[in-house]
């Protein structure tokens, strides 16, 4: 049995079941991990996400931000942009069991057996890995209760752009979702820059990429994640591995076998339609 861990598929489905093939996935004995974004950009979220729930307990994924703003716009609470490819979703006969499945997956996944964590975008230099665990578990609380339309609704912006334990309500849960789905670049004390989305080489004055702190609280966990394609796959650290390699912008898509390290790649065509 083998577990393979990829990046963002983005609804690039047919590019998910050749790179699947190329490492011999075996949906009766293996399992797979997605880094987020299983949605959007790409041309078939649908099929993506029919499958990817097909495979039961086999498939761990987390929540990255296009699956949130899924949600978002499933719930009318935020209109869909120009850029997004979730109508076929929206229209399916099964959308509501599949969104129900997809507001019930983690923000943060910890497997103390393979001793690797996954997250989509990464964890903060302020958490160590137990932080950001309970913090991830108060946001996926409230998205599977009652609540969650209003939590969605309350998600977007960019403040608070730093940690504070004080924190309450929206304002605490809307940082929490930004660390762990959008963080790129941030300040040793945790504060955010979210507007840079370049390579690692040009940070802005005063940060760095997350994973870079030389104090950073995590920096003895394994940690998987994706959410930024700039990096092609290189994060230049022995604890972290950058799994999106931009396959909905015609790079690559990635698959890491955990027990063994390899990584296989498969190179795609930029999607005719973009």
């Amino acid at each position: 049995m083998s577990t393979y861990a990829i990046g963002d598929i983005q609804g690039c489905f047919d590019q998910l079941e050749d790179l699947l093939a190329l490492v011999e996935f075996d949906p009766d004995e293996d399992r797979l991990w997605i880094a987020g974004d299983l949605v959007n950009r790409g041309p078939q979220s649908l099929e993506t996400l029919r499958f990817l729930k097909g495979l039961g307990d086999r498939c761990i994924a987390v929540l990255g931000n296009h699956d949130l703003h899924l949600l978002a716009v499933a719930n009318e609470v935020m209109r869909d942009r120009r850029q997004d490819t979730l109508t076929a979703i929206l229209e399916a006969p099964d959308r509501d069991e599949l969104l129900h499945w997809l507001r019930h997956l983690p923000l943060i996944h910890h497997c103390p057996r393979l001793n690797y964590t996954l997250v989509h975008a990464g964890i903060p230099p302020i958490w160590s890995l137990k932080a950001a665990l309970n913090r991830a578990a108060e946001v996926e609380s409230v998205l599977r209760s009652d609540n969650y339309r209003k939590l969605l609704g309350n998600m977007y912006g960019d403040e608070p752009a730093c940690w504070h334990k004080n924190l309450k309500g929206w304002a605490r849960l809307r940082v929490i979702i930004n660390y762990l789905t959008r963080m790129r670049f941030c300040r040793a004390d945790g504060t955010l820059n979210l507007d840079q989305k370049n390579g690692p080489d040009d940070p802005p004055k005063g940060f760095l990429p997350w994973y870079s702190h030389p104090r950073r609280k995590s920096d003895d966990q394994r940690i998987l994640f994706g959410h930024w394609a700039a990096l092609e796959g290189k994060a230049c650290h022995p604890n972290v591995f950058a799994l999106d390699t931009g396959c909905v912008w015609g790079g690559q898509l990635t698959a890491m076998e955990l027990e063994s390290g390899r990584l296989t790649t498969l190179q795609c065509p930029l999607p005719e339609f973009r």
